[in-house]
């Protein structure tokens, strides 16, 4: 059985760098073709980040859509696109592999909107208050 290593270090500049560039192709991708799900017309949607594995075959395309709404919907639809944007993708990279594509849902936003919202409370405000003298 071969061992699983894990590194603490984080992702390498090559995964970073690949990660950048396969962000960037994707929103200009989406600019110029939008999303192809006749069902969700007008979506704006915002690629946030892009995670390339070590040998970068796989990609996690971390999106979210402008306002909030039918997030799950566009992810699915995305999903369902990748292997259309995967084939554009490897035209216009000069990588040796195209990645495999995943979409998932940022859910980063919504975490920072529960941390300002807690923040924001009048008990914690009070306790964070008493911090300072």
């Amino acid at each position: 059985m071969a061992k699983k290593y894990s590194s603490s270090k984080g992702p390498s500049q090559r995964q970073l760098r690949a990660g950048e560039l396969v962000r960037h192709t994707l929103v200009e991708i989406l600019q110029r073709e939008g999303l192809p799900a006749p069902d969700l017309p007008d979506l704006s949607i915002t690629v946030t980040e892009v995670r390339c594995s070590p040998d970068l075959r796989q990609a996690t395309v971390f999106c979210t859509v402008l306002g909030g709404q039918k997030v799950q919907e566009a992810v699915t639809a995305l999903n369902v696109a990748a292997p259309k944007f995967r084939g554009i993708l490897g035209k216009r990279l000069e990588m040796k592999f195209t990645p495999e594509l995943l979409f998932k849902a940022d859910k980063s936003f919504d975490e920072a909107q529960r941390i300002d919202a807690l923040l924001s409370r009048d008990d914690v405000r009070r306790d964070l208050g008493k911090g300072r003298s």
